[in-house]
C-alpha cells in the first residue's frame, strides 16, 4: 500500500474521537513490530524514527538513509494505512535528506529555541515540506526529560494558548506537539498530565495535538486528551524498554555452547532479536487498544 499523508491519519482520527500512535522504531526488527501489529489490528499507524537519540557520526553518514529505505520498503509492503514520519531531527540537511528520500512528514528540533527563532526555522521547513506534498509537525512549548535530570522531571513549561495561535498561523504546521505536563524518556511512573490546559489550548487552536513522551502518559487520561483534540501519541522509551527486556530475558535461558546461527538473526524461535521484536509487538498493540485506533484501518 503506497504510504499515507500523515494529516490524513490525524484528521480521520480527529473526526471519529480516536488516536493514531508514532512508535519509533530504529532497525529492521523493531520496523517490523510497528507494521505487524498495524496489519494484525487493522489499525492505522506513523512509522518512523529520530535522530535526537542516535550517534550523529553515523546518522549523518549513512544512518539515515538506510534506515529511510528500509522503514519505506517495509512499509509499502503492508496492508495497513501507513505514515512515515521523520522525528525531530537536528538540522535543516536532515530535513531536506528527509523530503528527497521519501518520508510523508517531517518534524525539526526547535523546541528550545526562542519563539522568534523557533516560527522562522518551523516555517523554513512547513515551505520546503509543502512545496513536496510533505507534512510538518511542530512543537512549541518544552518538555523535561527525565534522563538524568536534576530537580523534579515533571516541571514543564506549559504550551502558552496564545503563542500557540500565532505559532500555528506563522508556521502553517499541519499539527502541533504541546507541553502539557508529559515528560520525555521517563522510564518509571506516570507524568502529570494538565488536562485543564489542554481544554484551553483546544479552545483556542483548530490543530491536531500531539503528545510527545506518550510512555508515562497516564492511561486514564487518554480518552479525555483525545476528547480535547489530542490525535498522535508518540511512543519510545516504553518500546525501547520491552525489546530489550525480551531480548534479555532471551539470552538468559542460553546455556553451554550456543548456537549461534540460531541465536543471532535466524528469525526461528530461539533468536534473541526476535524476542524482543514479539515484546515490543506486544506493547505496540496494547497501546493501539488505548488509543482506540483498532479496527480503524
Amino acid at each position: 500500500m503506497p504510504l499515507i499523508p500523515m494529516r490524513e491519519l490525524l484528521q480521520s482520527a480527529r473526526r471519529s474521537r480516536y488516536a493514531v500512535g508514532y512508535f519509533e522504531s530504529w532497525d529492521q526488527y523493531s520496523f517490523e513490530a510497528v507494521l505487524e501489529a498495524a496489519e494484525e489490528s487493522r489499525s492505522p499507524v506513523i512509522l518512523g524514527f529520530g535522530g535526537v537519540l542516535m550517534n550523529r557520526q553515523w546518522f549523518d553518514h549513512g544512518g539515515l538513509r538506510g534506515l529511510t529505505a528500509m522503514g519505506r520498503a517495509l512499509a509499502e509492503g503492508t496492508k495497513a494505512p501507513v505514515a512515515f514520519l521523520l522525528n525531530e531531527v537536528a538540522t535543516m540537511t536532515q530535513i531536506e535528506q528527509g523530503l528527497a528520500w521519501g518520508f510523508t512528514a517531517v518534524m525539526l528540533d526547535t523546541s528550545h529555541l526562542p519563539l522568534e527563532e523557533n516560527i522562522a526555522l518551523t516555517r523554513q521547513v512547513a515551505v520546503a515540506a509543502h512545496a513536496q506534498g510533505v507534512d510538518v509537525e511542530g512543537e512549541l512549548g518544552e518538555l523535561p526529560d527525565a534522563s538524568g535530570i536534576i530537580g523534579d522531571p515533571h516541571a514543564s513549561a506549559l504550551t502558552d494558548p496564545e503563542q500557540a495561535a500565532r505559532y500555528v498561523e506563522e508556521t502553517g504546521v499541519d499539527a502541533l506537539s504541546v507541553a502539557i505536563g508529559n515528560v520525555h524518556i521517563l522510564t518509571d511512573g506516570q507524568a502529570r498530565i494538565d488536562l485543564d490546559h489542554l481544554a484551553r489550548l483546544h479552545e483556542r487552536l483548530n490543530v491536531p495535538f500531539v503528545v510527545h513522551g506518550g510512555t508515562g502518559f497516564p492511561a486514564a487520561a487518554i480518552p479525555r486528551a483525545i476528547e480535547l483534540g489530542v490525535a498522535k501519541f508518540n511512543v519510545g522509551t516504553a518500546l525501547k524498554q520491552c525489546y530489550f527486556e525480551g531480548a534479555r530475558d532471551a539470552l538468559a535461558t542460553v546455556t553451554g555452547t550456543p548456537n549461534v546461527h540460531e541465536l543471532v538473526g535466524s528469525r526461528k524461535a530461539g533468536d534473541f532479536l526476535l524476542r524482543g521484536k514479539v515484546r515490543m509487538r506486544e506493547e505496540v498493540l496494547r497501546r493501539m487498544a488505548q488509543y482506540g485506533c483498532m479496527g480503524k484501518g
